[in-house]
């Protein structure tokens, strides 16, 4: 089979990693377009990709539509300032393109919900950037969780606890507004919130929060606090913070059963205690987070065996509407 052809909209920081995570998957996919705003940060994405790649040739776009249309791209990965997720990957599905997008995936739910239906209507697979759930760590507990190891889950916790000063926010205009950013849940806690909420049974019954904006000029939140009720009865406490001093402090996910305790802390198992006793508890591994590396490769077997991604529009969708709903309260 071919090479299933990407093309990346927005080149700024994270659009790296995302080249990276192609390169990574070489032997199923190829870089073939780029296109942003600011031309020089497309050349660098052609650069970095053609001098891991052989023989290759990424285009620079320079004109949105001229990209959109360009028939040999397959999959657009969508890269660019959150608020424009939703409507560049609406863009995408309308010119019959698969799309991966980076977190979130819209800043409401009524967006989510049209980028979901038109995947949909248009036979399109739909992945969301949540590549944490790939990291070694995560696999093993989500194992854990699978075989029913906790047993009665009781509660979880997901801190988020990092610096960002008035400089960060600064360096560009769309931060920490509500239009273009959304606040410190959204932006800086998605990832956390929605590993959470994958170990935890996803349903919510209902939610608390209190959120405010202490010491940073924006617009929007720069603490969040919330208490989830999931619907099987277990509670989830979610701390976010980019108010920490002077530097990040920690990002942790904890699971707490009858039978079990996990604590995941800056991706890496720092507890791991169970009733019961497994095979694989004490094997050493190998705890270093690939990254969007196995985000990708998951992704483009969903196409290439049309099965859903492990991330798709639903999935996607469940850590902004918990935070819609906390902002909400």
């Amino acid at each position: 089979m071919s090479k299933l052809k990407f093309g990346i909209i927005g080149c700024g920081r994270i659009s790296k990693r995302h080249v990276d995570a192609i390169i990574n998957n070489k032997d199923k996919a190829e870089l073939v377009g780029v296109y942003d705003i600011v031309e020089e940060l497309a050349m660098d994405k052609k650069k970095q990709y053609e001098s891991k790649i052989e023989d290759s040739n990424v285009k620079v776009y320079k004109d949105y539509n001229k990209f959109l249309n360009d028939e040999n791209i397959d999959v657009v990965t969508i890269a660019s300032i959150s608020g424009y997720h939703a409507q560049q990957a609406i863009d995408c599905l309308n010119h019959n393109k698969h799309v991966l997008i980076e977190k979130p995936m819209a800043l409401n739910i009524e967006d989510a919900d049209k980028i979901i239906e038109l995947g949909k209507k248009k036979n399109k697979k739909i992945c969301v950037s949540h590549q944490n759930r790939f990291s070694p760590a995560i696999q093993k507990l989500r194992q854990a969780i699978d075989e029913g190891r906790f047993g009665k889950l009781i509660h979880g916790s997901a801190r988020t606890l990092w610096a960002r000063d008035n400089d960060y926010y600064k360096q560009a205009s769309w931060r920490g507004t509500k239009k273009l950013d959304g606040g410190t849940l959204m932006n800086q806690c998605i990832h956390n919130i929605d590993l959470l909420q994958w170990m935890m049974g996803g349903e919510i019954e209902r939610i608390s929060s209190e959120i405010d904006t202490f010491i940073r000029d924006i617009e929007t939140e720069d603490f969040g606090a919330m208490l989830i009720r999931f619907k099987n009865g277990a509670i989830g406490v979610v701390e976010g913070s980019v108010c920490v001093y002077p530097r990040n402090l920690e990002e942790s996910l904890s699971i707490f059963g009858e039978k079990g305790t996990v604590v995941i802390k800056n991706g890496k198992i720092d507890t791991w205690r169970f009733e019961d006793r497994r095979d694989y508890d004490n094997i050493e591994f190998d705890e270093t987070n690939l990254g969007h590396t196995p985000l990708y490769g998951d992704f483009i077997d969903a196409i290439i065996k049309n099965r859903e991604p492990l991330v798709n529009g639903e999935e996607g969708k469940k850590a902004v509407e918990i935070i819609m709903r906390a902002y909400e309260v």
